[in-house]
């Protein structure tokens, strides 16, 4: 299962997120928040079952502090989902797989 959630950092975002042919779930995370521990192999489950569909990172808001200012992320984790660039949904806290799932289908 390891390898198919990316780890996307402010270098990289733009390429991996903005300018993705498919939809991309954004996890905003922190090693810290044992909410986004919780919810960590779902969304790798998610990774696994919705590869080639869709893409999923994660995003560490501690090391990243500016893509977290830049999207308004106040709780962790926070869920967003992004397609053809732009932000089209937002769940902050633990979610259901099937939740975030719907979200990429």
């Amino acid at each position: 299962m390891a390898g198919k959630v990316i780890s996307v950092n402010e270098s990289n975002f733009e390429q991996e997120v903005l300018n993705s042919d498919v939809p991309v779930l954004v996890d905003f995370w922190a090693p810290w928040c044992g909410p986004c521990r919780l919810i960590a192999p779902i969304v790798e489950e998610l990774a696994v079952e919705l590869e080639g569909k869709a893409k999923v990172v994660k995003v560490n808001t501690d090391e990243n502090p500016n893509l977290a200012m830049r999207y308004g992320i106040r709780a962790i984790p926070t869920i967003m989902v992004f397609k053809n660039g732009r932000v089209v949904d937002t769940k902050v806290g633990v979610q259901s797989k099937e939740v975030l799932k719907a979200l990429l289908t």
